[in-house]
């Protein structure tokens, strides 16, 4: 960890960020569309082996406060039915770290497990000083491996765009061939190796650019448990609605998600009330980057069916979003529900990898 001044060669890529970045909002405001979106709409390739990790790693990640979540009034800490506790923006050293898209916490918000879209675990902690944030520690990279033992992207499998635990169960969500794989954790952590689960047919028709995004874990004890909940991106029925799949469980099938606002799934998770909060972005030519929260209730979720829930949070440029991709909660000892979401910088030096926690309040 390291949260105070980064060294003098992570200064200076950091304050190519800072300019670039400046310029790239000049750019979405001028109505151009912003470089995060192409990033999201281009094909996707297998990556650069720069970008790959091939065997466990300790890294270093440096860590910037972000005092505020509201760039236009920096006093303001409510945002619909969250309040801005603390974020921090993360760089590295480290060429492997980023494209973070799906980040999961243990019950006290402290140990992580997270993945990058290039088939790369990492895992670590974060470190706290009273409520805020203050950087990551004990942060490894390792490669995630298939029932032979070698990295997934040796078969040509890279986009890991969602994860869900069970447990010591982890399970991993392939947008590009949209597949789901299972590791045991039990049997050496990010050492074990996934096996493909039994999907359901129509999951495999997807599209691969804007497949399998999302995916949930229902526990014991609420509506559903044991059914792994999976929704894709943008793959619409014919109503055009969001598509998802119930799978395993009482009553396995699909359903959809009401698609509203040219909003995407990036993410989900299940809160102790038995609530899903769904996260959302959107990039529009006119306005540039979009954030929103969904609640929706976990009952509703059956299959046949088309759900719908308000809207609890929306963010866009003027705050401190790029493009957010995992979202997790946790409650602390105070009682409090904390969201925690992750931004996927694409490895682009114009986007940022954020961590931004929030109370929810209602």
């Amino acid at each position: 960890m390291d949260s105070g001044p980064a060294p003098q060669e992570g200064a200076s890529r950091n304050d190519e960020v800072k300019f670039t970045r400046r310029r790239f909002l000049a750019s979405a405001a001028a109505g151009l569309v912003p470089a995060i979106a192409q990033a999201q709409t281009r094909p996707k390739h297998p990556p650069p082996d720069e970008f790959l990790v091939a065997a466990p790693v300790s890294i270093e990640i440096n860590a910037r406060p972000i005092p505020s979540f509201d760039t236009r009034d920096r006093a303001r800490t409510r945002f619909g039915a969250l309040e801005y506790r603390s974020g921090l923006i993360l760089t590295s050293r480290f060429r492997g770290f980023g494209g973070l898209s799906g980040w999961r916490l243990d019950a006290k918000g402290e140990q992580f497990i997270s993945m990058s879209d290039k088939g790369t675990w990492f895992t670590g902690r974060i470190v706290y000083q009273g409520r805020e944030m203050t950087g990551l520690a004990d942060v490894e990279a390792a490669p995630m491996l298939g029932t032979d033992g070698r990295p997934i992207t040796a078969r040509g499998w890279f986009d890991t765009e969602a994860i869900a635990l069970d447990g010591s169960l982890v399970y991993i969500g392939l947008e590009r061939v949209n597949q789901i794989l299972k590791f045991d954790f039990a049997k050496g952590g990010t050492r074990s190796r996934g096996e493909a689960i039994a999907v359901p047919p129509p999951m495999r028709k997807l599209p691969n650019n804007k497949g399998l995004e999302s995916l949930v874990m229902v526990p014991k004890g609420l509506p559903l448990a044991g059914t792994l909940i999976a929704i894709s991106e943008r793959g619409l029925d014919s109503e055009g609605d969001i598509i998802g799949f119930l799978i395993g469980g009482p009553t396995p099938g699909d359903f959809a998600v009401r698609r509203s606002n040219d909003f995407d799934i990036s993410d989900a998770v299940l809160l102790r009330s038995g609530d899903l909060l769904i996260l959302e972005r959107k990039f529009s030519l006119l306005t540039g980057v979009g954030i929103r929260i969904r609640r929706i209730a976990l009952k509703s979720l059956v299959r046949g069916a088309t759900v719908d829930g308000p809207s609890i949070f929306e963010a866009d440029l003027g705050n401190e979003v790029d493009n957010m991709e995992g979202i997790d909660a946790h409650v602390t000892p105070e009682g409090d529900t904390v969201l925690t979401m992750i931004s996927d910088d694409n490895f682009s030096l114009i986007q940022r990898t954020l961590l931004l926690q929030f109370t929810l309040m209602e």
